[in-house]
């Protein structure tokens, strides 16, 4: 895959670090950091082998939700998964709720931005969805597209 801003990115000048390299690359490129964010490789390879494909739907959302976590075995792959859940709860919200875009704050931590204002830290939910099965993907997505 060719991501435009990953060169720019690469090159910048030493003292941008952090959540000022990653907001400058995902203002300069937000569809770049958008589809970076959207590859999900572990949680797509683990929704696969249970026969689902990520569609970038609510309706995979609800899928996931009804999967069996039979990651929970292995604690090295839960915080993995869980982040890659976060990012995949995120790209749909973000390609399906009208209003919303991801945003880095200061502490680096990539969050949704709702059309509200309110900020939406998706990679949580992620994590705790994968370490607990609460809150459902597809809760978190029902509550962003109502606000």
């Amino acid at each position: 895959m060719r991501i435009p801003f990953l060169a720019n990115w690469l090159h910048r000048d030493e003292t941008q670090q952090g959540a000022v390299g990653l907001a400058a690359a995902l203002a300069d490129d937000p569809e770049g950091i958008g589809e970076l964010f959207a590859e999900c490789e572990m949680l797509r390879a683990q929704a696969w082998a249970e026969g689902l494909e990520l569609d970038q739907t609510p309706a995979s959302l609800e899928a996931l939700d009804q999967l069996m976590p039979r990651w929970r075995r292995d604690p090295e792959a839960v915080p993995w998964l869980g982040n890659d859940a976060g990012f995949y709860l995120g790209t749909v919200i973000v390609r399906t709720v009208p209003g919303t875009g991801w945003q880095v704050r200061p502490d680096r931590q990539p969050v949704i931005r709702l059309a509200s204002g309110r900020e939406l830290n998706v990679i949580e939910s992620g994590v705790s969805w994968a370490m607990t099965g609460s809150p459902e993907l597809s809760q978190a997505y029902a509550e962003a597209s109502e606000s």
